[in-house]
């Protein structure tokens, strides 16, 4: 199955993820770290890529970032890591890649989860016991967002700035933010949705988003889908006999069939039924030899008789005669003789 494309929606923030290849580390020394940030510095500008956060570790980079447009962060993140691991396999002899697969990435509600990742990202040396204060650690932007630096990489974002009027008021409303403990449901939440590439944020936000990203947002329900049932005693309809009319009841002559109409496995049709003529009882047709039965019908007051055959040991032809006008009897016997009827003096 094909790979989604990057997810995409205009104008909203993305937290990244890129880890090194079987927990390996993606830096030695701070002329890694240092190349590694020109790189990103170089790509950022190129192709038109926001950053707000960024943090590297040994074994993994985090960002925050805004791309332009649907191609800025994926071509930006090829720059970096060609020109990176070409001078890492150069300087420590190596071949190969130095990353886990492609980076991970999803698009956050900022309004909801932009400063919840800033400060995963920028807090993330803490909580992986490389230091045990933020400001202590050299390799982030947490330094630039209190003031202690100005980190040309930044392009601070909107939900920053609203922090605070004033510089000073912004540094010390986004300290005394990362002073707080940071949600672990929420913290789960975002980085489960940036590893597995689904929008994250509110049903509400999900939805807009559905309308505007270049592909679908949340994962297919799971399994088949299910089957529609039909609703007890609605016959199905056959393949390819769609609009045709419904089968008849068993037993029933097809609709335009002619009444003598032989049945299939040589069943006589009619089997068990009586057949009424001009005369004062009626007569069963019986058919226990199995042969085809033809029936002849007679029309009431034109004198004609019923004929049939079905005796077991050979069929038997009935002719019957006119009643009262001289009509005569319909062909229908295929037996060489006639059955002489009670009461009349004739074949």
């Amino acid at each position: 199955m094909a790979r989604l494309a990057r997810l995409y929606v205009p104008d909203q923030p993305q937290h990244v993820i890129l880890r090194g290849l079987d927990q390996q580390p993606a830096f030695v020394d701070d002329q890694d770290y240092e190349l590694f940030i020109d790189c990103l510095k170089a790509a950022a500008r190129d192709h038109h890529l926001a950053v707000h956060a960024w943090v590297l570790m040994p074994g993994a980079v985090q960002l925050l970032v805004t791309p332009s447009d649907e191609s800025s962060l994926p071509k930006a993140m090829q720059a970096v890591g060609r020109r990176y691991v070409a001078h890492f396999n150069r300087r420590y002899a190596r071949r190969g890649t130095l990353w886990e697969g492609r980076y991970r990435a999803t698009v956050i509600e900022g309004e909801r989860f932009f400063l919840l990742a800033s400060r995963v990202v920028e807090l993330a040396p803490v909580r992986s016991h490389l230091v045990t204060a933020p400001e202590d650690y050299r390799w982030s932007s947490y330094r630039h967002h209190i003031g202690l630096t100005v980190d040309s990489l930044i392009t601070d974002h909107p939900l920053y700035w609203a922090l605070g009027n004033t510089p000073f008021e912004r540094q010390r409303a986004y300290r005394e933010l990362c002073e707080q403990a940071l949600d672990e449901r929420e913290t789960t939440q975002l980085m489960q949705a940036t590893l597995k590439g689904w929008v994250l944020g509110s049903d509400t936000y999900r939805e807009w988003a559905s309308r505007t990203a270049n592909r679908r947002v949340s994962p297919l329900p799971r399994g088949r889908p299910r089957k529609v049932r039909e609703a007890p005693g609605t016959p199905a309809a056959s393949p390819g006999t769609s609009g045709a009319p419904a089968a008849s009841a068993p037993g029933a002559p097809a609709a335009g069939a002619s009444p003598a109409g032989a049945h299939a496995g040589g069943q006589a049709a009619g089997h068990g039924a009586t057949q009424s003529g001009p005369y004062s009882g009626s007569q069963p047709a019986v058919n226990p030899g199995g042969s085809a039965a033809t029936h002849g019908t007679g029309h009431a007051g034109s004198g004609s008789a019923t004929a049939s055959d079905g005796n077991q040991g050979g069929a038997t032809g009935h002719s019957g005669g006119s009643q009262g006008s001289g009509g005569s009897a319909p062909s229908g016997s295929t037996s060489g003789h006639e059955e002489r009827k009670p009461g009349t003096g004739t074949h």
